[in-house]
């Protein structure tokens, strides 16, 4: 071959090698996301399935840690994260200044109204004494709970942050006692109900399909969200890892494995 030819075939060939094929550079890309273990991890792997289907590659990173998640995700040690609702994500990035943001919402795992006195929450007597959480985000979440089954309302003004204090009306004149989470189960012994969040209710062996008298709705404001970095919001593949989330098979797998115990709000 002449000198000539020879130089740029070696030019031509070192152009490739920095400047790779579009096609080519995003099938070597592989997406991160921090999940905690559990539900979080087995559906993620599910959705990592259908995503390779669509030519985006993921890596399903499992963090023991819940709270290293947000940190990771921040100093771009992954992607995306798969593990927690709304509002914990916007207490996150108050405290942590975290540029990070939901971008589509995943799973929702319900608060539930458990009982061993009542078959159905039409069974509810007037002045019963029944049982929330007495952390701040357990009371209002159970509130909201129990105003979506019309058993009492409170102000609007108050939303997420709502406490028995802002108690509107109470129909059926309730005696509600706040009780700590982990005192929950035991308070079925003496209460008409209890509301009790899924991990506390599955330690005790509860299963909110399975078990209960009343279950959070699926597009609860604590529904669980698919974060990201704000600058990465509008990356081609995050629609792709959202699409692949939000697809039938996953949706067909939540279903299967979970029953209505993990709730779908897509």
């Amino acid at each position: 071959m002449k000198p000539r030819l020879i130089a740029a075939a070696a030019a031509l060939m070192t152009f490739a090698a920095l400047h790779p094929p579009a096609q080519a550079a995003n099938e070597a890309q592989v997406i991160k996301v921090g999940v905690t273990p559990g539900a979080h991890a087995q559906i993620m792997d599910e959705v990592r399935r259908v995503a390779a289907t669509r030519g985006l590659a993921l890596d399903v990173v499992v963090f023991d840690q819940p709270g290293a998640i947000d940190a990771a995700l921040a100093a771009k040690q992954i992607d995306a994260a798969s593990f927690e609702d709304e509002p914990s994500l916007e207490t996150q990035r108050k405290q942590h200044d975290y540029a990070l943001s939901g971008v589509a919402t995943t799973v929702t795992f319900p608060v539930a109204l458990y009982s061993r006195k009542l078959a159905n929450i039409n069974q509810l007597q007037r002045g019963a004494t029944i049982a929330i959480p007495d952390d701040r985000e357990g009371v209002a979440r159970a509130l909201i709970l129990l105003q979506n089954y019309t058993l009492i309302t409170f102000r609007d003004s108050a939303g997420l942050h709502a406490t028995t204090h802002d108690i509107t009306s109470n129909r059926l004149n309730l005696k509600i006692r706040q009780v700590p989470r982990a005192r929950l189960f035991d308070s079925l012994n003496s209460v008409a109900f209890a509301v009790i969040d899924s991990d506390d209710a599955a330690r005790a062996g509860l299963y909110p399909a399975r078990d209960s008298i009343g279950l959070e709705d699926a597009r609860s404001p604590y529904a669980n969200v698919l974060a990201v970095r704000d600058s990465d919001r509008t990356q081609p593949w995050v629609s792709q890892l959202v699409s692949a989330y939000h697809s039938d098979d996953v949706a067909h797998f939540i279903l299967t494995r979970y029953q209505d115990s993990v709730r779908r709000p897509w």
